[in-house]
């Protein structure tokens, strides 16, 4: 029984939308993350998504996508990412299958942790940040902060957090509210995802800050293969 990670699927299984702009290694990324899924993850295993699982506009699209990943052994965790537009209603998609599991505003458990999250937003510490974007991050971080709060509220004191943006830049200073949150309630581990192509030439797999620990798992960083994030 183990706890694994990886995010960005980009799955188009009723269309056609290939990722290779992003380089030949996204060719039939979907049966290269299939193979790596079945010899590395057991029925047992809980693996956490973070984010942009389909590109179908709607629920019925994201129906064969989602199948897909239901079909694959273990235990899945989600949260939203931006290109997730079949993503509405957080009680059908929890309805849909007992191994699939959606975080909007709550929280699910892995033995003594809560798994918390939300899909994140563009940080502030960017250039072009508009008031628009401001908006939306404000409302991010009230999403993270009720799933965090449900959490502490049952008595959880290991918390992960699921975010598809990265919580923040290289140039990251002090004043950045999703690191403050998530440092404030003790978070030991933040997955997040988004990042592809040459965005990745200057990230690192984990970087450690102020005792926590935020490791990125975009597929085509881990070369479409599920990493393990604790036994």
């Amino acid at each position: 029984m183990a706890l694994y990670a990886i995010s960005d699927f980009h799955l188009a299984l009723s269309g056609d939308k290939p990722m290779d702009v992003f380089g030949e290694n996204w060719l039939n990324h979907d049966k290269k993350i299939k193979a790596n899924w079945l010899k590395t993850v057991t029925e047992e295993d809980t693996v956490l998504i973070s984010g942009d699982i389909s590109w179908s506009m709607h629920m019925e699209e994201g129906m064969k996508d989602l199948e897909w990943i239901h079909n694959l052994p273990g235990i899945k965790i989600f949260v939203k990412g931006n290109h997730d537009y079949f993503w509405t209603s957080i009680t059908k998609l929890n309805s849909l299958y007992a191994d699939m599991k959606f975080i909007q505003n709550n929280y699910f458990n892995y033995k003594d942790y809560a798994i918390c999250g939300t899909r994140g937003w563009v940080s502030p510490e960017y250039e072009n940040f508009t008031v628009h974007d401001e908006k939306i991050y404000t409302r991010e971080l009230i999403r993270l902060k009720l799933s965090l709060d449900l959490a502490i509220k049952d008595g959880y004191k290991n918390i992960i957090v699921m975010v598809h943006f990265p919580p923040f830049v290289e140039t990251c200073d002090d004043d950045n509210r999703m690191v403050n949150i998530l440092e404030e309630y003790g978070v030991k581990k933040v997955i997040y995802g988004h990042l592809h192509g040459s965005s990745l030439q200057k990230i690192k797999n984990i970087v450690n800050r102020n005792d926590v620990e935020y490791i990125i798992t975009s597929c085509d960083y881990i070369n479409f293969a599920p990493i393990k994030i604790m036994d």
